[in-house]
């Protein structure tokens, strides 16, 4: 009997190997592993629905701001470089929505607001040229990297190691959004008339936005 049971663990190991070896090969799955743990009270609940419902609404506002750009400069030849930062909106947004629904986290109720003003404020900036919709590109990419460290930083003091998977999406998106940002800089976002002023009202908005989209 021993001998039978020794034969047939080992026949079932290779089985037992290739289905782990699926797991850890598709880590962003929903179906074997979750990014967010279960939260242990209410406290750490409302502090994780408060991240993932502002993380998902600015990158939301982020994908339709490039939307609003790619309408104006989509066939000039900047219409490339701002596809190529949509794209990635795009995979952001992809993530987090999966994220919320296997969390149970309702979105921000300001999602129709996002999606109208986020469109006009890419496609206005975008009328005053490449230089325009560069300038507000930076404008946002630096208000959204700045946020995602404010998490990074709170999640880190509470349990670094608890958070190990979110901790690690919020900081690869991060770098996306400072690539972004230094992409805006390099393609003279710097040179649109009144830039500093047209930079701080956008990151007026953004701050505003993200306070309103962590509560409602």
């Amino acid at each position: 009997m021993h001998i039978l049971a020794y034969v047939s663990l080992q026949r079932a190991l290779p089985v037992i190997v290739r289905q782990g070896a699926k797991r850890r090969a598709c880590p962003w799955s929903s179906r074997w592993y979750s990014v967010v743990p279960t939260p242990r009270d209410s406290e750490e609940k409302e502090m994780l629905h408060r991240i993932l419902r502002v993380d998902h609404a600015g990158e939301y506002g982020a994908s339709r701001i490039y939307a609003g750009q790619m309408a104006v400069l989509g066939r000039s030849s900047t219409g490339p470089l701002i596809q190529e930062m949509w794209d990635q909106e795009k995979k952001h947004l992809e993530k987090f929505n999966e994220i919320l629904a296997e969390s149970r986290v309702r979105p921000t109720a300001l999602l129709p607001l996002w999606n109208v003003a986020g469109f006009l404020l890419g496609a206005s900036t975008a009328l005053l040229g490449k230089e325009g919709a560069m300038a507000c590109t930076v404008a946002v990419e630096e208000s959204i990297s700045e946020h995602y460290n404010s998490q990074i930083r709170t999640l880190m003091e509470q349990d670094p190691e608890r958070y190990t998977e979110l901790l690690k999406v919020i900081k690869e998106f991060r770098d996306d959004e400072l690539e972004h940002h230094d992409t805006g800089l390099e393609h003279d976002a710097e040179s649109v008339p009144g830039y500093w002023l047209l930079k701080n009202a956008i990151q007026i908005g953004c701050k505003a936005a993200i306070c309103v989209s962590q509560r409602v």
